[in-house]
């Protein structure tokens, strides 16, 4: 098998584990972790694995003028990021999360025109356009009342926070990603956003009763922690190696269609008109928006 093909199933391996973690990050919160405290347990877990296998990678010391930009990085991609999106699949569903963290390329080419003054055309604007109000259409019309999901306007918001914060990471963490080897940077940035999150997740995290937790709960936790928040990260590296930055962003039009199927596959969540709409706005805004761009 070549490597080309192995980056593929790399990047396509990546875009699943997204989809389904929509689902079983869902399953566990609130009953038996909370959301922060689900943050918690995937920032120190991914702080330790990113730690154990820079050992593998060469040794680099931070320049002092970097940290700054090390800090804000791992504020937007590992703090608020990470933060808004537990908390909006505790409020929101799976579907909803899964259609509205799409538009993270969306915000990258709106951030990029505001910070890097980036030229937007008449396609690009189109694009944004359909992307918002898809977003915009799940806000409003996409409450129903379900015992899981408390506060579904409220999460969808949450939900574009966390693309906003994830579309902003990228901005900030791109000169740091051409000056410094991969494990090196996350293994810093996870170390930052433990001090960050610490006084904000260690409350819920202390709330956990580890007694009466089912065993299904801690595969759930493991899956999390392993697969979304490493795995998933090493994926993409590999797949980058041997791909354009173009060909694996792509990706993420399949990361909707992998959540929402197995949100329905499982039974954990429905799929009404509006999200249906919702979605195809998004997934087309998307492909509008950053076609023929190069990340």
């Amino acid at each position: 098998m070549s490597k080309r093909v192995l980056a593929l199933l790399a990047a396509l391996g990546a875009t699943t584990i997204y989809g389904i973690n929509h689902t079983i990050a869902k399953g566990v919160m609130p009953l038996y972790i909370k959301p922060f405290g689900f943050i918690f347990l995937r920032v120190v877990g991914a702080t330790a694995l990113f730690w154990g296998i820079s050992f593998f990678g060469p040794k680099q010391r931070i320049a002092k003028k970097d940290w700054g930009r090390l800090v804000l990085a791992a504020l937007l991609g590992m703090s608020i990021n990470m933060l808004s999106f537990f908390k909006g699949l505790e409020l929101s569903t799976p579907i909803n999360s899964a259609v509205l963290i799409t538009i993270s390329p969306i915000i990258v080419v709106v951030l990029s025109a505001f910070i890097l003054k980036e030229k937007v055309t008449r396609q690009k604007t189109l694009g944004i356009a359909f992307g918002f109000i898809g977003a915009l259409t799940l806000v409003l019309f996409g409450a129903e009342l379900r015992q899981d999901a408390p506060n579904i306007p409220f999460g969808n918001v949450l939900f574009i926070v966390n693309a906003a914060a994830y579309a902003s990471y990228l901005i900030v963490a791109k000169r740091l990603l051409q000056k410094y080897h991969p494990f090196t940077l996350m293994k810093w940035l996870f170390t930052i956003a433990l001090v960050i999150n610490l006084p904000i997740t260690l409350p819920e995290f202390l709330e956990i009763q580890w007694d009466t937790m089912p065993s299904w709960v801690y595969g759930s936790i493991v899956f999390v922690v392993v697969c979304t928040t490493f795995m998933t990260y090493l994926f993409n590296i590999f797949a980058m190696t041997q791909l354009k930055a173009s060909t694996v962003g792509a990706f993420i039009y399949l990361q909707p269609l992998f959540g929402i199927g197995f949100a329905l596959l499982s039974g954990k969540d429905s799929l009404g008109l509006v999200q249906v709409l919702a979605t195809v706005l998004v997934l087309v805004g998307v492909y509008l928006a950053s076609r023929n761009v190069q990340a």
